[in-house]
């Protein structure tokens, strides 16, 4: 599959995977109260409607980018999983009430064994070397000017 078939169709998938963000963030904000940290819970709410609103537009963005198969390909799949991990730390500190030693602000001092905040950094600390390297990607592939002629 050729680099430009293979951005059009991780930029259409970056698209649905906000819009499902929308739709989780709608649901999930009827349980905020649920929450053994209710921050954590608003937290979770509005981190997802961020994300979704960051995956609409690089998914829109996505088709522009100069980047080959491999690099397309990483910078896709680091940036998903770096969006998602992250929303996924704070579900699992706010379902469990932890989370002090990684997001004390967000979990306004609650903290769980040491056990449960080796979890949460064991799933959250590598969504920022993913993140980084997914948008350093993506910012070289908007490198260049557009070679279009001008109207």
């Amino acid at each position: 599959m050729n680099p430009s078939a293979i951005l059009s169709r991780q930029g259409r998938s970056l698209l649905r995977l906000g819009v499902a963000l929308f739709l989780f963030t709608s649901f999930e904000g009827f349980v905020v109260p649920a929450f053994a940290v209710p921050n954590l819970g608003r937290s979770v709410h509005t981190l997802s409607g961020f994300v979704g609103v960051l995956f609409l537009a690089t998914g829109l963005m996505w088709p522009m980018l100069k980047l080959g198969t491999a690099a397309s390909r990483i910078s896709f799949w680091f940036l998903v999983y770096s969006s998602l991990t992250t929303i996924a730390a704070f579900i699992v500190a706010g379902a469990w009430g932890a989370g002090g030693s990684i997001m004390p602000i967000a979990t306004q001092g609650a903290r769980g064994s040491d056990l449960q905040e080796a979890v949460i950094q064991a799933i959250i600390y590598p969504a920022a070397p993913t993140g980084i390297i997914a948008f350093a990607l993506i910012l070289w592939g908007l490198r260049g000017q557009d070679r279009s002629p001008a109207p």
